[in-house]
Parts: structure tokens; C-alpha cells; sequence
């Protein structure tokens, strides 16, 4: 597991999964999971700006909702679609069958005793870092 050395100032997040098992999720599992995510509980695709290209891409994610929050564990660490958002302060998820807009994104770090937080992500936070979102 990589170390979390500030997440403001780190490009690093702890990660529970290897390298590996991220590269078999983007090539195989993601284009399974994307066109069922609307029947999956707690399955979202989240649609974001490339930092460089511009170009829309969507992540499969599990997302969390609480009030006019939305949450999401980055049991992957610091990816480029978290880079993505957090570059461009705003993203667009499919939840179920709504879409939301997402703004004012930022990372509560790993170990925090974030009382905001769902229940279930209080728990992944423990070891992980989360991505927090406003809807808007």
C-alpha cells in the first residue's frame, strides 16, 4: 500500500488495490459494468474533461449519497479521473437513471474521523481516501 503523505500535497493516495487488478478493471470489467451500472445498486459512471485533451471519458465508480453530498472511495488511489476532476472543479455522474452534477470536488484523507461521511464510507476511510462532491 502506498503511503499518504498530505493529500493536498502528494500525487499519491493510499491504494488497497495493485496495479494490476487496475489494468484488468479498465480493459475488461469496465465495458461490462458501464452499460449495467444503471441496474447495479450503488454503481455510478461518472463523466469527466481530460486535463490536457479536453476529451469526455466516463469511469464505472461506486458512489454514496448523503443529503446534497456525494461521496466516493478511491480504493484505486489517485487516478487520472480523479485528477481529472479535481482539475476541473466539476463532473457529471449517472446515478441510477438521474444525472447529477458534481462540483466543488475535494479528497478527505485517509484516517480522518469525517462524521459527514455515509456510514459505509466512514468504514473504507479508515484505509482509504475518499472524494468528496457537492450536487449542484
Amino acid at each position: 500500500m502506498a503511503s499518504d503523505k498530505g493529500a493536498e500535497n502528494s500525487s499519491t493516495l493510499p491504494a488497497v488495490f495493485p496495479a494490476w487488478m487496475d489494468r484488468l478493471q479498465i480493459k475488461y470489467m469496465n465495458p461490462v459494468v458501464k452499460p449495467l451500472s444503471k441496474f447495479i445498486p450503488g454503481a455510478s459512471v461518472i463523466s469527466h474533461r481530460g486535463r490536457k485533451s479536453g476529451k469526455v471519458y466516463s469511469t464505472v465508480v461506486t458512489s454514496y449519497r448523503k443529503g446534497d453530498m456525494l461521496a466516493i472511495a478511491l480504493g484505486h488511489g489517485r487516478t487520472d479521473w480523479v485528477k481529472n476532476v479535481l482539475a476541473a472543479g466539476e463532473a457529471d455522474i449517472r446515478l441510477f437513471r438521474r444525472e447529477l452534477h458534481l462540483t466543488n470536488p475535494r479528497i478527505v484523507p485517509a484516517g480522518s474521523d469525517d462524521r459527514s461521511l455515509p456510514f459505509a464510507l466512514r468504514l473504507q476511510n479508515r484505509k482509504v481516501a475518499v472524494l468528496v462532491t457537492d450536487i449542484g
